[in-house]
């Protein structure tokens, strides 16, 4: 099922009161949201699929026409999740900068998301705020979502990079949400976008404990977002809920399944499209039966379900759809 801005807010309530993450699951290809959308019914799971400025970019071809790329990977993923009944799914534009503000304008007016995420992180605090509140006030009026940032995050992911990290201040992230009305809150707190190893990362597990209980004792909770996930262990993603975070972002993660899983095809497969050598090019026969890409892409797929169902058990969001009241 496809969750607009309303349910997905009820998703996120829930997360938070019971104390369990949703995993945010960013997609490009329809190869990447069968497999996720697969992965969260087979686990009961609510989820999040999330496109970003290059994604929609590349989803329209050479046009690069961000409208027709969002268009379509909107359509795919309300399309797909129509056939799943224990689970449901919002989309979310994920690392929109000021640059994009139109952009984010136009898919919320014509209902291609259920969330946004405005990242005027780069600007000086006050702007963030203006910029934000600007993004708030239209989505709120079309019952969309919105989550906002500060501080830095290390790394780069798509069109997003940055060589520093700067930890979010708690004062300041709750002087942001109350002057925002932000829905969820993007916080730094020592994660790195890209290809990570958790145990090497300075987690500030402490710092986002101590934001959550801050907007709590204010009167303005809010869901925390971990951004640059893909590489925390078990114990760091576990602990980071524990703490107020119920939104986890991965990326990085299903871009290394699905490559390692399709080299392993083809390690094996070579000689299905690759003449061996010794044989001549008449006996040589491609086999049609290997290269079909169905053959190989599945491979993928079927990597990227089972890394989503392993961190859906991690976040402890297995069998608590909304859904099943």
């Amino acid at each position: 099922m496809f969750y607009k801005g309303a349910q997905l807010k009820e998703v996120f309530e829930k997360a938070k009161r019971e104390r369990f993450g949703i995993i945010a699951s960013n997609v490009v290809f329809d190869f990447a949201i069968r497999p996720l959308l697969q992965g969260y019914e087979a686990y009961k799971s609510d989820g999040l699929l999330q496109l970003s400025s290059g994604a929609v970019k590349y989803a329209a071809g050479k046009s690069k026409d961000m409208e027709i790329g969002a268009q379509l990977i909107s359509t795919i993923v309300k399309t797909l999740s129509q056939q799943f009944k224990n689970s449901g799914v919002g989309l979310h534009i994920d690392h929109a900068t000021p640059n994009y503000f139109d952009f984010v304008v136009l898919c919320i007016e014509k209902n291609l998301v259920s969330s946004v995420m405005i990242d005027a992180s780069k600007e000086d605090f006050d702007e963030n705020i203006r910029i934000s509140s600007e993004v708030v006030k239209v989505a709120h009026k079309h019952g969309v979502l919105v989550e906002g940032e500060i501080g830095y995050i290390k790394g780069a992911e798509d069109e997003i990079i940055s060589d520093t990290e700067l930890y979010t201040k708690p004062e300041e992230a709750l002087e942001y949400v109350k002057k925002t009305g932000v829905d969820l809150f993007a916080a730094s707190v020592g994660t790195n976008h890209g290809v990570t190893k958790g145990h090497k990362v300075h987690l500030k597990l402490d710092l986002i404990k101590e934001i959550d209980n801050l907007l709590i004792s204010n009167k303005v909770e809010t869901g925390i977002v971990l951004h640059g996930a893909s590489g925390l262990t078990m114990n760091q993603q576990q602990e980071a809920i524990k703490n107020g975070v119920v939104k986890i972002n991965k990326d990085t993660r299903y871009q290394m399944e699905i490559a390692s899983a399709v080299q392993s095809y083809w390690e094996k497969e070579k000689d299905a499209i690759a003449k061996p050598e010794g044989i001549s090019d008449d006996s040589y026969i491609p086999d049609k039966s290997r290269f079909d890409p169905r053959k190989w892409i599945t491979k993928g797929e079927d990597a990227i379900q089972n890394a989503v169902e392993g961190l859906i058990q991690i976040s402890g969001s297995a069998g608590k759809s909304i859904l099943l009241r």
